[in-house]
């Protein structure tokens, strides 16, 4: 009997598995399914072909749109975390009560409600009389990264060996240097992760641009709204696949194990970081 409902149990959670994943990935597979179809429509399947693969990179609107959209999300990614790192090194020098206050602060905006964020950004820029356009997109979309970056950044830091960096300095090497040899290959782990959080936050992003944009300007997310009304292109159909099987990669060669590597010179000191920055 105990056997029976121990087997009967398995049977139901792999059902429930299979009916999320189904779930999460059933759009996606129709979304691929339909970049395929040779017919506008998707109540009808016309055979398989490439065309809208082929008309997507001689649409000027729709490349024009992507170059936007990842221009802005590299640029904010990278600022971003530059403005990350540096605040997550003044946080390691300030008071754990002053340092509670501050990273609980930083992440209302993490909290909030997209919608709020937007309006709020375009009533500062209209207070500053900034015109809407490139530049403000690129500010929002820093504003709003920094809080994952530190979110990523952070708990690298926290487990930081300052007596190693402290000894880099008292062997002779600058303060700059020896962030660079022992502080940053410890954080570097941190830092990729909040780039790419943050890259993807931008890439992802609608309701922020949409407040902060100005005329004659699009990315993606507004592009594709702009075209609801009218009916979605198959090109977008095509570009989003694209988009799903570069991110797939991505993610596969990121989450490979790695090959442990064994040291049998028990001789050698584990531990050369400080040694590799001492200045001759």
């Amino acid at each position: 009997m105990r056997k029976g409902h121990i087997t009967a149990m398995s049977h139901i959670k792999r059902i429930y598995t299979a009916l999320i994943f189904i779930f999460l990935y059933a759009p996606i597979v129709t979304l691929i399914v339909l970049s395929f179809n040779k017919s506008k429509t998707r109540a009808k399947w016309g055979g398989f072909t490439f065309k809208w693969y082929a008309s997507l990179f001689t649409n000027r609107d729709i490349m024009e749109a992507l170059y936007t959209t990842l221009l802005i999300a590299v640029l904010s990614s990278a600022i971003a975390t530059v403005i990350g790192v540096c605040t997550c090194l003044g946080l390691r020098k300030m008071r754990s009560g002053v340092r509670t206050v501050v990273l609980g602060v930083t992440n209302i905006p993490m909290l909030n409600a997209d919608i709020v964020t937007g309006i709020s950004l375009m009533l500062l820029f209209l207070s500053f009389g900034m015109r809407f356009g490139f530049g403000t997109i690129l500010l929002s979309h820093i504003t709003f990264n920094i809080p994952y970056v530190i979110l990523s950044v952070m708990p690298r830091m926290k487990n930081l060996n300052v007596s190693v960096y402290e000894a880099a300095l008292d062997l002779g090497a600058s303060p700059f240097y020896a962030f660079f040899k022992v502080v940053m290959p410890d954080i570097l782990p941190g830092i990729l992760s909040g780039f790419l959080l943050a890259f993807t936050m931008s890439l992802d992003d609608f309701i922020i641009t949409h407040f902060t944009k100005g005329a004659g300007i699009d990315t993606l997310s507004t592009k594709i709204y702009t075209e609801v009304k009218k009916g979605i292109k198959p090109e977008m159909y095509a570009l989003s696949t694209i988009i799903f099987i570069t991110v797939l990669i991505l993610l596969i060669l990121i989450n490979r194990p790695e090959k442990e590597t064994v040291n049998t010179d028990k001789k050698e000191p584990a531990n050369t970081s400080v040694s590799s920055v001492v200045i001759p």
